[in-house]
C-alpha cells in the first residue's frame, strides 16, 4: 500500500511540473527588430562633370622598322684594298663617306686604253675629213652631174660618217671606263647606321655581292595598327612637307616610366592587317637613335622592337570627358539628383583607352556616381561620403 501511495504522489508531482513548464513557455515575450524594414540611403562617391574641348588619344601597338634600308653591293669586281673604320656594325657614317676601296689598278689601265682608242679614232676622223676635202675639189674639177647616191660615194660621206661613229663610240668607252673606275670607291648613299658588315680588307668581291646592311638614321617608322572606326579622328599629312597627328612612342618593356619619343603620323598604308583586320599606319620618328645633341638624353629606338604609340586625335568640342569605368551597361551613367539615383542614357561621340567623350545626356554640374553598387534602381536613395565630390575637369582643354 505504501508503494502505491508513493507512485501516485510522484506522478502527480510530475504532472504539476509539466503544467508549470508549459505555462512559462506559452507566456514568453516575442523579440522584434525595431526599424528592420526602414530603407537606408547608399553611401557613394560622386564627381562633378563639365563640358570642354579635348583631344582623344588613340592607342596603337606597332613594330619599329627603318624608313631606309639597303644591302650595300659593289657594281664592279676586285679586291678590297681599304676599309673605313666607321664601316663596322653599330657605326655611323655620313652621306658620301668612303666605306670601301676596291683595287682600282685594272680600271685605271682600262681607262688609259680607252683614252688612247679615242685619240686614234679622232686622228682617223681628221684624216678622213682631209680626204673628203680633196674628194670635193676633185668632184668640182670633173664638172659632171651625178646622182645623189653616187655623189655621196665620190665625196666619201659614208667613210666620214663611219669615222665620226668610231669617235662617238670611243668617247662612250672612255666615259664607261671612268664610271667603272669611280665605282671602285664605295660610298655611303645616305646618313646611315651600320647593322652588319660581310667583307674586310683582302676580300674578293663581285657585282651584287652582299657587303653589309645600312639603315637611314634620320627617321624610323613604327608600323602600327588602328581600328578602322578610329581613322576619322586622326589626320595624315597632305604633302611631303606637312605632318600628321602628333604621336608619343614608348617601349613599355624597356624604357623607364615617363620616357617616350615624339613622332607624327606619316602615311595610311591602305591595307588591313591580316589577323586583326585593323588599319595599318606609319608613324615617323625623327632622329630615332638619339644621334643629335638635342636628343642625346632620350632613349633610342631599336629595329624590330614592339612599342606603344599614343596618337593625338582631332579636337572634340562641347563634350564631357568621363572615365570609361563610369559608363555603365547599355551606355548609361549613374547620376545623383536630389539625393536619389538616376540612370541616365548618354550619347558617346568616341572613346579612347581611358575616357569616353559624351556629347548628350549629361550637363555641366551633374554629379556622376563613381561607386560600384550591388543593387541599382531608379530613385534609390543616396548619400555622399564626406569630401568626396571632385571636379572631373581638372585638365580641361587638352589643347
Amino acid at each position: 500500500m505504501k508503494k502505491k501511495t508513493t507512485l501516485i504522489i510522484s506522478l502527480a508531482a510530475l504532472a504539476v511540473a509539466a503544467v508549470v513548464v508549459l505555462v512559462i513557455f506559452s507566456t514568453e515575450p516575442t523579440a522584434k527588430r525595431a526599424g528592420a524594414t526602414k530603407q537606408t540611403a547608399m553611401l557613394v562617391n560622386v564627381i562633378e562633370v563639365e563640358k570642354g574641348t579635348y583631344r582623344p588619344e588613340i592607342e596603337a601597338m606597332g613594330t619599329v622598322e627603318p624608313s631606309q634600308d639597303i644591302v650595300l653591293s659593289p657594281r664592279v669586281s676586285g679586291e678590297i684594298m681599304e676599309r673605313s673604320d666607321a664601316f663596322t656594325p653599330g657605326g655611323y657614317v655620313q652621306k658620301g663617306e668612303v666605306l670601301l676601296q676596291i683595287d682600282p689598278s685594272d680600271y685605271k689601265n682600262t681607262l688609259e686604253q680607252r683614252k688612247s682608242e679615242l685619240l686614234q679614232a679622232q686622228a682617223d676622223l681628221n684624216v678622213e675629213m682631209g680626204r673628203q676635202t680633196v674628194a670635193e675639189k676633185d668632184y668640182q674639177l670633173i664638172d659632171e652631174t651625178l646622182s645623189e647616191k653616187n655623189k655621196d660615194l665620190v665625196l666619201r660621206k659614208p667613210q666620214l660618217n663611219a669615222a665620226r661613229s668610231r669617235v662617238q663610240s670611243a668617247k662612250a668607252a672612255v666615259e664607261q671606263a671612268k664610271l667603272e673606275l669611280n665605282r671602285t670607291t664605295i660610298k655611303a648613299p645616305f646618313d646611315a647606321h651600320i647593322l652588319s658588315r660581310n667583307v674586310n680588307v683582302g676580300s674578293q668581291v663581285s657585282p651584287g655581292q652582299n657587303l653589309g646592311r645600312l639603315v637611314g638614321r634620320e627617321t624610323y617608322w613604327v608600323e602600327a595598327t588602328v581600328p578602322v572606326s578610329k581613322l576619322r579622328w586622326i589626320s595624315f599629312p597632305e604633302g611631303d612637307t606637312a605632318t600628321g597627328s602628333d604621336v608619343l612612342v614608348r617601349n613599355r618593356s624597356a624604357w623607364p616610366e615617363g620616357e617616350y619619343r615624339k613622332g607624327y603620323l606619316y602615311r595610311l598604308v591602305g591595307s588591313l592587317e591580316d589577323e586583326t583586320r585593323m588599319a595599318r599606319v606609319l608613324v615617323n620618328v625623327p632622329d630615332p637613335l638619339a644621334y643629335n645633341a638635342k636628343n642625346e638624353e632620350k632613349p633610342a629606338l631599336m629595329i624590330g622592337s614592339y612599342v606603344q604609340s599614343k596618337i593625338k586625335g582631332k579636337r572634340v568640342t562641347n563634350v564631357i570627358r568621363l572615365n570609361r569605368d563610369y559608363v555603365r551597361k547599355n551606355e548609361t551613367v549613374w547620376v545623383m539628383e536630389d539625393e536619389k539615383l538616376r540612370i541616365q542614357d548618354v550619347d558617346i561621340m568616341t572613346r579612347d583607352a581611358e575616357n569616353a567623350y559624351i556629347r548628350e545626356g549629361l550637363s555641366d554640374g551633374d554629379k556622376v556616381v563613381t561607386t560600384n553598387l550591388s543593387t541599382v534602381a531608379d530613385g534609390a536613395k543616396l548619400r555622399v561620403k564626406s569630401d568626396t565630390t571632385v571636379n572631373n575637369n581638372s585638365s580641361t582643354g587638352d589643347e
